[in-house]
């Protein structure tokens, strides 16, 4: 137990250059406890004592903002920076080394008791106000803009953004020999898709509002 919460320890500090001290992290860190909280209420879950669980859990909600359904699988190296927001459902599923920003959720689609929420793979970052919606699988290494709504499987070391969220850089296992490595989002070097489709559209209307004018002065109007 005390090896696992020095590696939640270790992860702060990796993770976040504001940290400066052990105690800064067990005092003013809500992502932290959310996870610590998180550990207690899914081992309850895992023996049935599921109204036990959902009570920590809600507790944990009040207490930090995050709300992390005791049922969610979390896997190590978890780290949830700021968290107000945070919003992780029952049958969701987190590999190792994921990052999530505040206002995050990784919700479902279907009222049906099954597998309704996503599975992030490993060194997954999920911008701020993200959204992923649905039973499907978010490949390791990918990133997931901010504001960006996810509603469909994410390749692997892919950056998606955008609503609904599209691939717009994709590294393969074989791209220069070598994977995505970093565990930010880089969020200057992400394309800006909603951009670059207005300034095309805009040129597609200059275009069209020019070849009107040229019609228009030929029927000499």
């Amino acid at each position: 137990m005390f090896d696992r919460l020095k590696e939640d320890i270790k992860v702060v500090f990796d993770r976040d250059p504001a940290v400066r001290s052990v105690l800064e992290v067990f005092i003013c860190y809500p992502g932290f406890h959310a996870l610590q909280f998180h550990r207690v209420s899914h081992w309850l879950w895992k023996k049935n004592f599921f109204l036990l669980a959902r009570v920590l859990s809600h507790f944990t909600r009040l207490v930090t903002g995050i709300e992390i359904h005791p049922g969610a699988k979390i896997g190590r190296g978890f780290f949830i920076d700021h968290g107000m927001g945070v919003v992780i459902g029952e049958t969701a599923e987190i590999g190792e080394n994921c990052t999530l920003y505040h206002g995050v959720t990784l919700g479902g689609t279907s009222w049906a008791k099954e597998k309704r929420h996503p599975t992030l793979g490993n060194n997954v970052v999920v911008g701020a106000g993200a959204k992923i919606l649905g039973p499907f699988f978010v490949g390791d290494g990918s990133k997931i803009g901010s504001n960006s709504v996810v509603v469909k499987a994410v390749p692997e070391n892919a950056t998606v953004v955008g609503i609904p969220a599209k691939v717009v850089v994709s590294v393969t296992a074989h791209h220069e020999g070598k994977r995505a490595e970093r565990l930010d989002l880089e969020h200057g070097n992400i394309p800006d898709v909603q951009g670059q489709n207005t300034a095309q559209l805009m040129a597609k209307m200059q275009t069209l509002e020019q070849r009107l004018y040229e019609l228009e002065k030929e029927l000499g109007k």
